[in-house]
């Protein structure tokens, strides 16, 4: 009886990470990527640079946004001034993750 309590108690943890571990790289993925292509006008925390109008990634307006029409900016593919190049479109999904935990 404790032996499969203790198994059934592994076999849980086991699938668990099995699922959040490839979520949680992902989501390191997204800020290693916005780093590189994104934090040099948006600002480390996306608080952008509202003299030289660039939006703050963390304020609500684009917190309303979906994740589609944040995938698009950052793909070029909507309005946006200056479109990330040479992003997959997992690539731009991983951005958006990170972006939005910079908005909590």
């Amino acid at each position: 009886m404790k032996t499969t309590k203790i198994a059934v108690l592994v076999l849980t943890i086991a699938v668990a990470l099995f699922i959040l571990i490839p979520s949680l790289s992902w989501a390191d993925d997204g800020g290693a990527l916005y780093k590189a292509k994104c934090a040099a006008c948006h600002g480390a925390d996306g608080a952008g640079k509202p003299a030289a109008k660039i939006p703050a990634l963390n304020g609500p307006e684009v917190k309303a946004k979906s994740d589609a029409d944040l995938v698009s900016a950052i793909s070029g593919t909507a309005k946006h001034p200056a479109p990330v190049k040479g992003l997959s479109a997992d690539d731009a999904k991983a951005i958006v993750t990170f972006v939005r935990t910079l908005q909590k």
